[in-house]
C-alpha cells in the first residue's frame, strides 16, 4: 500500500533520473503543457500548473514503484517492464495505458564475429551472457534451445572477451556498440518503446481526472508528431487525382481561389510524413504553391 500521507489530488509519475529516456519524458511533459523546473540533483519535483509530482529514480525502479502503488504512474522501457514482470510473476498489478514514440531498442543475442552462425541451435550448451535474464530465459524455454544463462549488471558486451560467455543478449539500437567490440547481432528475442504505465488499482476521481487530461494531450501530442499540414493550389479538374496522393489525409478542405475559377486551394492534415517523392507527384499533377507545416498540438 502506498504511504498515507501522498497527496490525494496529485498524481505521481516516476520516470528516469537520467539519461535519454529522462530527456526524452521531460520533453513530453513540456509538450503537454506540464511545467517542470530542471530535476538537477532533486529527486521528487512539483509541477507548476498542473497536479503532477515527479520522482526521478533508476529505471529498473519504476515498474516496482508502480505496481506497489508509490507511484500511481511510471514511464519506462517495455524491456524493463517486462523483465519486472516476469521476476515478480505477476502483470496484474499495472496497465500499459500508452506505448510511447521514443525510447526504442531491441534486445538481440549477438556473439564474436568469427562465431560461425546458422539457427538457433548453434547457441545450445552456450554461456549466454545478459542484463536481462528473464527475458532471456523465457526465450530460450519457448525455442526447446538449452543454454546457461550468465547474469550481469553491466559492460555485457565485453563478457567474450573477458571469457565469461560464449555469446551475449544485450539491448541495441544503432549497433555501433557490438561493432567496437566485434560482436554482430543474430536474433532478435524482445522489441521495445518506452510506455506510460499505471498501477492497477483504480485512481480516485481527483486523481481520475487529472489522469484523463494527461491522456488527452499525450495522444495530442503523438498524433501531432507523426501528421503533417499541407496547402495546396489545385486545378479543379485534377482535384481527385491530387486527393488521392495525399498521404493518410480525410476530408481536406476545399476554398474557391479569389479570381481564378479554374483553381482551387486545398488543406489537408496528412497522417503520414509528406516526402519530397510526394510533393514531386503532386507537383506533376498540377498542384502549385505547395506548402507542408509540422503540427504542433492536436485534439480530435
Amino acid at each position: 500500500m502506498p504511504p498515507a500521507n501522498l497527496p490525494k489530488d496529485r498524481l505521481r509519475l516516476a520516470i528516469q533520473k537520467s539519461g535519454r529516456l529522462s530527456t526524452d519524458s521531460l520533453d513530453l511533459l513540456k509538450a503537454c503543457g506540464i511545467k517542470v523546473k530542471s530535476p538537477k540533483e532533486k529527486l521528487l519535483l512539483h509541477a507548476d500548473n498542473f497536479p503532477l509530482d515527479l520522482l526521478f529514480v533508476r529505471d529498473d525502479d519504476i515498474p516496482q514503484l508502480v505496481m506497489d502503488g508509490v507511484c500511481d504512474l511510471g514511464i519506462v522501457g517495455q524491456n524493463v517492464l517486462e523483465e519486472s514482470a516476469l521476476e515478480r510473476g505477476t502483470t496484474s498489478a499495472y496497465v500499459v495505458e500508452r506505448t510511447l514514440d521514443f525510447g526504442g531498442c531491441r534486445l538481440a543475442i549477438a556473439l564474436p564475429e568469427e562465431r560461425p552462425y546458422t539457427g538457433l541451435k548453434d547457441l545450445a550448451g552456450l554461456r549466454i551472457a545478459t542484463s536481462y535474464p528473464q527475458l532471456t530465459k523465457r526465450y530460450f524455454a519457448q525455442q526447446g534451445v538449452p543454454a546457461e544463462i550468465v547474469t550481469l549488471s553491466g559492460s555485457v558486451e565485453i563478457a567474450p572477451r573477458l571469457g565469461l560467455a560464449d555469446v551475449i543478449c544485450d539491448l541495441v539500437s544503432s549497433g555501433s556498440t557490438l561493432e567496437a567490440n566485434k560482436l554482430r547481432a543474430v536474433e532478435t528475442i524482445f522489441k521495445s518503446t518506452a510506455a506510460l504505465i499505471r498501477n492497477a488499482r483504480p485512481l480516485n476521481p481527483e486523481k481520475a481526472h487529472a489522469f484523463d487530461i494527461v491522456l488527452r494531450r499525450l495522444d495530442g501530442v503523438q498524433k501531432a508528431a507523426g501528421t503533417k499540414y499541407i496547402m495546396l493550389h489545385a486545378p479543379r479538374a485534377n482535384l481527385t487525382e491530387i486527393r488521392k496522393l495525399l498521404p493518410g489525409s480525410e476530408n481536406p478542405t476545399i476554398l474557391p481561389l479569389a479570381g481564378d475559377d479554374s483553381k482551387v486551394a486545398l488543406h489537408a492534415v496528412c497522417a503520414e510524413d509528406v516526402f519530397w517523392e510526394t510533393m514531386d507527384a503532386l507537383k506533376q499533377a498540377g498542384a502549385s504553391s505547395i506548402l507542408v507545416l509540422p503540427i504542433e498540438k492536436m485534439m480530435l
